[in-house]
């Protein structure tokens, strides 16, 4: 039987093999147990493995390969203030806890926000602020924000987003058709616009306006 420490190791030993090489990501990833957010019993074995897993509410936990590649595009700075569109299980907004000042983390569900809060305050993750609001337009009352990582495909980068990324800031996202596989994208904000850098294909839920009925 493999034990849970051989399991870690293997699991940041994929994160390597998959692109994640940045050492401060791979040291929160080893810090932040997958385990802890996937509470359906039903997959929780599979915690470590690189797959997709599904939670409440139609949503899914990304595989840790794309998390990785994700939070590692971002760039973060210890001072840094993000903005996580889809909190989804708070697998995502725990890690990037490890590595930014401060998160801020919205959802459309309040099912799944109250269920991460949980787990924050059982970790003791204190640096993060969950909230049920409508991600695509973002935390207006707190922007600008130095990174934005949106983890929902849209078409195209939301305005209110774009809006509240500082210059000099970053946002990750996925875009393109809900049906087809999306790019993930790097934007950064220049003092006269935007930049946007093709990362590789990925595959999200939708990014739907509006809240949830949870």
């Amino acid at each position: 039987m493999t034990s849970e420490a051989e399991r870690k190791m293997q699991f940041l030993f994929a994160l390597r093999s998959r692109g994640v090489t940045d050492a401060r990501v791979l040291h929160a990833m080893e810090h932040v147990d997958r385990k802890a957010f996937v509470t359906t019993g039903l997959f929780s074995d599979r915690a470590y493995e690189d797959m997709p897993l599904p939670i409440a509410c139609g949503q899914t936990i990304s595989q840790p390969s794309v998390v990785g590649l994700m939070t590692q595009a971002l760039d973060l700075r210890d001072r840094d203030k993000v903005l996580e569109v889809g909190t989804g299980s708070g697998y995502q907004a725990a890690i990037l806890s490890h590595l930014a000042r401060r998160v801020y983390t919205v959802d459309r569900h309040k099912r799944l926000v109250q269920a991460a809060e949980a787990i924050f305050e059982r970790l003791g993750l204190a640096n993060i602020t969950a909230m049920t609001a409508d991600g695509s337009r973002g935390l207006p009352d707190q922007a600008p924000f130095d990174r934005i990582l949106v983890t929902a495909a849209a078409e195209d980068p939301p305005g209110p987003l774009l809006a509240q990324l500082r210059v000099g800031g970053i946002m990750v996202l996925p875009v393109g058709q809900s049906d087809a596989v999306q790019a993930l994208i790097r934007v950064t904000r220049t003092e006269d616009g935007f930049d946007y850098e093709e990362l590789r294909a990925v595959r999200f839920v939708p990014l739907v306006e509006g809240l949830g009925q949870e």
